[in-house]
């Protein structure tokens, strides 16, 4: 997503953003997070680089989790099951920042219930 098409969506009066996750947004985050604080579009996203470049929140799994459970499969896979035999596998452990500092600018109110969740809190 390009400055462009962030002007576009609020132009179209899209109030709030959700990006996904996924190898080009990983790469991008900070840089689509700087690109909607620009242009006033609180932005979440899936990891903590996102809200700690200025997005107002990030929610998703970590990098370390995913290793943890990629490692599960890689020992099974060593010790010799077939890797067409294992489960699927869900991530259990998430990450909720919030940017306080972006929150004020955009002039949202965060309630209090939701800072106390928050596994960081970017002041």
């Amino acid at each position: 997503m390009t400055e462009s098409a962030i002007i576009d969506l609020r132009a179209r009066g899209v109030s709030a953003i959700v990006f996904s996750s996924g190898p080009a947004f990983n790469v991008l985050g900070p840089d689509l997070a700087r690109l909607s604080a620009r242009h006033n579009a609180p932005a979440i996203f899936s990891t903590r680089d996102f809200t700690a470049a200025g997005g107002l929140a990030s929610y998703g799994t970590t990098i370390e989790e995913q290793y943890r459970i990629l490692a599960g499969y890689i020992g099974r896979i060593l010790a010799g099951a077939k890797p067409a035999d294992l489960p699927v596998q869900q991530p259990t452990l998430f990450d909720f920042s919030i940017n306080l500092k972006t929150a004020r600018r955009l002039g949202l109110a965060i309630p209090l219930t939701m800072l106390a969740r928050a596994d960081e809190v970017i002041e």
